[in-house]
């Protein structure tokens, strides 16, 4: 016998169905793991640090949107925003954070959790930094890798001693309220060693950047170093300015100063070590440990000349130092 269904009755079971039907969709769709990306900095415009996590990623079998689900968060060089990006995070929950773009950025995320395995990429000792407990077996939930930007210097030093060979005091900028930016002791050693000696200026955001750029002029500085350190790249424009303004030939630890007009760079590859963070991170997903796999120090440097910023300077670039450069600027 046939059984006659009302218009009420049939609109609803037609509204009925068509509720339950995205609950079973949700439940037919893959659950991708998901990861944190905590950073202390804004996106960069090319979008070079987050493509070479996704390769990274990638080499160790995941692909954004296919089998892995990425959640960002950028603090834009806002320390004070960390703590609350790392909690958004942990209560999302995901399954790895990769906290990057400086140490307050990792300690961010390590005290936002005690379980979420993490990676970070930092600047400095991450040993000091009261990270991990050693470099080898790092122990607990967290691993990652450091850019030993400290040790740097001296590499930095012969470049600034080959592009201007007269040069006998070199200003050095280090902010003292970053523990890695490398001991005042180790920077006049290095100077030493190439026949220089240093001109240390601590710089902070209350000082600003002018006093400074003064001092080294009232001091006769023949060139400058400006320490790693997020805030000296947040505020790259405003130094670089001020360096040519004052023209002192200064070398940068990493590419977006020469990108933007500085004389030179030279650093590890930041982008190899966003890779990095990757790897790990698509190994800690596939069932590895944190507190098995070992610190990495980055073994990739590279130089960026601006060509263009030289001939401003009246700057002769010997041949030599153009032949090991991994990018000339125009």
């Amino acid at each position: 016998m046939a059984t006659t269904i009302g218009r009420r009755d049939f609109i609803t079971l037609l509204g009925g169905a068509a509720a339950a039907w995205p609950l079973a969709a949700r439940a037919q769709q893959p659950a991708f793991p998901v990861i944190g990306f905590l950073n202390s900095t804004s996106p960069d415009p090319t979008l070079r640090r987050a493509a070479a996590f996704r390769q990274g990623l990638g080499e160790v079998g995941y692909v954004e949107r296919q089998n892995v689900a990425i959640e960002f968060r950028w603090a834009g060089f806002q320390d004070f925003q960390l703590p609350r990006l790392a909690a958004d995070l942990v209560r999302r929950p995901v399954a790895v954070i990769a906290a990057t773009g400086s140490t307050a950025s990792a300690i961010a995320a390590k005290q936002a959790t005690s379980t979420i395995p993490m990676v970070f990429e930092i600047g400095g000792d991450p040993i000091s930094a009261g990270l991990v407990e050693s470099l080898d077996r790092p122990g607990g939930h967290l691993t990652g890798m450091s850019l030993n930007a400290a040790a740097l210097v001296q590499n930095q030093l012969d470049l600034l001693r080959e592009l201007v060979p007269k040069a006998s005091v070199v200003a050095v900028f280090v902010n003292p309220s970053n523990p890695n930016s490398g001991t005042q002791a180790r920077i006049e050693a290095a100077a030493r060693a190439v026949g220089m000696r240093t001109l240390v200026l601590n710089v902070s955001k209350e000082a600003g950047f002018d006093l400074p750029f003064m001092t080294l002029a009232q001091q006769h500085a023949d060139a400058l170093l400006v320490g790693n350190d997020p805030f000296f790249l947040e505020w790259r424009d405003k130094i670089i300015a001020l360096a040519e303004r004052h023209a002192v030939p200064t070398i940068y630890s990493s590419r977006p100063y020469a990108a933007a007009g500085g004389l030179m760079s030279y650093g590890v590859s930041i982008t190899d070590g966003y890779r990095q963070v990757g790897v790990y991170v698509g190994r800690i997903l596939k069932g590895e440990k944190p507190a098995d796999l070992p610190v990495v120090y980055s073994t990739k440097f590279k130089l960026a000349i601006n060509i263009t910023t030289a001939r401003t300077l009246n700057l002769a670039v010997p041949p030599a130092v153009l032949t090991r450069a991994d990018e000339v600027i125009e």
